[in-house]
């Protein structure tokens, strides 16, 4: 009952006449609270004299009855149990775990969760000062870090210095270590370095134990869930692995990988030092080479190397692997399916079913496809265009409409579409053209121009592209379709006259100041 342990403080001060604005202000107990408390002692009466003698818990008790059923409710684990069976040979969490559930079952009462479990033995340990005794078990865990030192990258072309982070992460049974560089310590960097972590320790261990870094962790409250990123916990999905954050400035909780950066810094940047990298595929061809020297050497005060204890004991414990690598991504939201049924990303067109124009897609970009969604359903899949093309299309034939599936899209077929349609729209298709530096660059605007003849007719579109060819010498799609809407492009145009045929022409002389 954490939420009402301060019942006795907030009814103590209430009654010293303090407001319950200044009892939030000066206690940090949120209004909610207070209000709940002491309008919970109003209903039943008590005041401070009935309470003084009471202990948080009795009071608490009192005052909300079916909290206190709720919580008995719930067998709570018994952690000293715990810990002493963990020494013992072959005995771990999850199976300390079941054997709890199981007799939770069987005494009617409810279980607590298995990360609830872990995390409660791991704030057990914090308390009673058990860290130094506590052994590894081998597969259980992998915590990460990024390393606070940096090495350098220096190009050799301008001489320009920049910085290169080290992403960290060990395996606490064997030590055994992996180390990367990075440019940045971004969300999609973070997490495309667990999944180098896990190629190269080939498994997954059930916990992943990090820090509480902004690209992992949205919220870590004193009390209540952790809430993960979107991202993080469908990584901690994709490897069926329980991603624990550690507590608050309590480095204990993952000394391994505090303990491993302060040895990386020795063995991999110390060493290197004095050699100059220019990319970072360099940097971290000779990062591998230090690690693997310092996974091999032996250990000081333990028999084997990490590398040694990995490969004969803990290896073997890890679960494998899923079938394909976890794929980093990026989410686009709210982009529009144009005339041409296909969505603009990084310059290229991937194509959508023809009966989402107009409509809004989510576009899910990964190192290799690019998947669009519609209502939270993917209707489409392609393989990614490289970054440095620009302008190609990527078309599903399927996505096409039925009078055109057959037909490959291109200039030369948008322009015999045009040229059925008339030689206004034709000319008009041709300036498009005229007017762009390579051609996949008209194909949007030429297909909304085209596509004006399946709403408003073909013999209004070439009426239209003629009003607009008397009018603009760059005709578009919004200029054509005004015309069509306001249906000036059916009225005839006016012929004109020869300036000596009619009007009033005023003379040189009239400008010059002369007579009228």
């Amino acid at each position: 009952m954490a939420k009402h342990s301060n019942a006795k403080l907030i009814i103590e001060l209430s009654a010293k006449n303090m407001s319950r604005r200044e009892i939030a202000r000066t206690r940090h107990i949120s209004a909610h609270t207070i209000k709940e408390v002491l309008d919970r002692a109003s209903e039943r009466g008590v005041g401070w004299g009935d309470v003084s003698l009471m202990g948080d818990d009795e009071i608490a008790a009192m005052l909300f009855p079916e909290e206190k059923a709720a919580e008995d409710a719930v067998a709570r684990p018994d952690y000293g149990y715990v810990h002493d069976e963990l020494r013992k040979v072959g005995v771990t969490l999850k199976l300390l775990w079941e054997e709890y559930r199981d007799e939770c079952a069987e005494g009617g009462k409810a279980a607590v969760s298995y990360v609830t479990f872990t995390r409660g033995y791991a704030d057990y340990a914090i308390s009673k000062n058990v860290t130094n005794h506590l052994k590894h078990k081998p597969g259980q865990s992998m915590e990460v870090d990024w390393s606070g030192s940096t090495m350098r990258l220096v190009d050799p072309v301008t001489g320009e210095v920049s910085k290169a982070r080290l992403f960290v992460a060990v395996l606490p049974y064997s030590q055994y270590t992996y180390v990367e560089a990075t440019l940045d310590m971004k969300q999609n960097t973070w997490l495309l370095c667990h999944v180098n972590a896990y190629e190269f320790f080939g498994g997954v261990a059930v916990r992943l134990i990090c820090d509480n870094l902004k690209t992992g962790v949205t919220k870590h409250p004193k009390e209540g869930e952790i809430v993960l990123n979107e991202a993080y916990e469908a990584l901690g999905r994709h490897y069926v692995c329980a991603i624990m954050p550690t507590g608050v400035a309590k480095p204990k909780q993952k000394a391994s990988v505090e303990g491993g950066v302060g040895k990386i810094a020795t063995a991999v940047i110390a060493k290197l030092r004095d050699r100059e990298f220019a990319t970072l595929a360099e940097l971290n061809s000779a990062i591998r080479e230090r690690l693997d020297e310092y996974n091999a050497r032996p250990f000081q005060k333990r028999d084997g190397s990490r590398k040694l204890v990995f490969e004969e004991v803990e290896r073997p414990m890890l679960a494998p692997l899923p079938a394909t690598p976890f794929e980093v991504c990026d989410w686009i939201y709210g982009r529009k399916v144009n005339l041409d049924f296909h969505v603009v990303y990084n310059t290229n067109r991937y194509s959508a079913p023809y009966r989402l124009v107009g409509k809004k897609v989510d576009l899910k970009v990964t190192g290799s496809t690019v998947e669009v969604y519609h209502g939270g359903e993917r209707v489409a899949t392609h393989p990614r265009i490289p970054d440095c093309v620009r302008y190609k299309p990527q078309t599903d034939r399927s996505h096409m409409p039925p009078e055109f599936a057959d037909l490959e899209w291109d200039d030369g077929r948008m322009r015999r579409w045009a040229s059925s349609i008339g030689p206004n729209t034709l000319a008009v298709v041709e300036r498009v053209f005229c007017d762009v530096q390579i051609k996949e660059q008209a194909y949007n605007p030429v297909m909304a121009i085209l596509n004006l003849s399946r709403h408003y007719g073909e013999a209004q579109l070439e009426a239209a592209c003629g009003y607009a060819l008397e009018r603009t010498a760059h005709p578009r799609c919004k200029f054509i379709r005004s015309a069509l809407a306001s249906g000036v492009a059916g009225r005839p145009v006016a012929a004109k006259r020869p300036a000596e045929q009619g009007g009033y022409v005023r003379g040189a002389s009239y400008y010059a100041g002369g007579a009228r």
